[in-house]
């Protein structure tokens, strides 16, 4: 049955009122075009919906029994407006993300902190992934975007938008104390325990990279799942590793770990923003966008 979506609104407000005038009042009608829609709902339906009288008119059995749904569907529709209101206002909705340990913990706090700040009604639904794990939930539509820590392997229609470049260092424990006085070379990392990422992540891939531009072999002794369990591992002399600078100053300055300088000049590493321009944003996550790129909020 092709009936006009239209007519069952109209229904409901001169079921919910009593009157076809004061159901014309509340939809912005006229009581004509009102009365000629629910004629027309009738004649659709096969049944008649309204008696009526000099006071108004009165649901009919069948009237009744279709008001018992339409007042569903409509009060479900009422509330989905609702809460797209509220989300286009940026009182209430969520937003999901992912991030790398190292994209967290040098830029990205501080982004969600002025977020929270600015939007406290938006939930906000952080996955810890891998740069590899993020690309595929991007694609999926699983998360809204991702910042990751380069390498990423981000082809087209994914886009990518630096946002802050850092350096690496090299770190070891106490017990490599005497380290500090001398330059390593990446031969010389042979020598000692190395602790690295795992081989499912674009770190190992990208010193993998740089080990074998020197011919050699990146074995590490000890594999760690998340940049945030190298630094603990190597304040208890497990190895050396390379953390970005930012995630080491502190422990530098507390001399639990200390910095040892290496002959050759580690590439610049970028924290980038990648998501599908094909992927629409709701209105929380377009704000987080803007305030991850450093633009003006509205």
């Amino acid at each position: 049955m092709n009936v006009n979506f239209e007519y069952y609104k109209i229904f409901y407000y001169v079921a919910k009122y009593g009157s076809f005038t004061k159901a014309a009042r509340a939809l912005g009608s006229t009581q004509p075009n009102v009365t000629r829609a629910m004629n027309c709902l009738e004649q659709q339906l096969h049944n008649t919906l309204f008696i009526r009288t000099n006071r108004g008119i009165q649901l009919t059995p069948e009237g009744e029994q279709l008001y018992t749904h339409v007042s569903v569907a409509m009060a479900q529709l009422f509330i989905a407006e609702e809460e797209l209101s509220d989300s286009a206002s940026l009182t209430h909705g969520s937003v999901t993300i992912g991030a790398t340990e190292t994209a967290l913990n040098i830029f990205l706090l501080c982004k969600l902190k002025a977020f929270r700040t600015a939007y406290p009604g938006i939930r906000l639904k952080i996955y810890n992934y891998s740069s590899p794990q993020a690309i595929a939930a991007v694609k999926s539509g699983k998360i809204d975007f991702a910042v990751l820590s380069t390498p990423v392997p981000a082809e087209l229609p994914l886009h990518l938008t630096p946002l802050q470049s850092f350096r690496e260092i090299l770190i070891g424990g106490p017990s490599f104390s005497a380290l500090s006085e001398k330059e390593l070379c990446f031969s010389d990392l042979k020598k000692y325990p190395f602790i690295c990422l795992g081989r499912e992540t674009a770190t190992f891939q990208f010193y993998n990279q740089l080990f074998l531009s020197q011919e050699l072999e990146l074995i590490p002794d000890t594999e760690a799942a998340t940049t945030d369990q190298i630094l603990p591992l190597v304040k208890n002399n497990l190895g050396l590793a390379f953390l970005p600078e930012p995630m080491a100053l502190e422990s530098l300055a507390k001399q639990e770990v200390l910095q040892i300088a290496i002959s050759e000049k580690l590439p610049l590493r970028h924290i980038c923003l990648v998501h599908d321009h094909q992927h629409p944003l709701n209105s929380g996550a377009r704000e987080l966008k803007k305030i991850i790129l450093g633009e003006r909020m509205d």
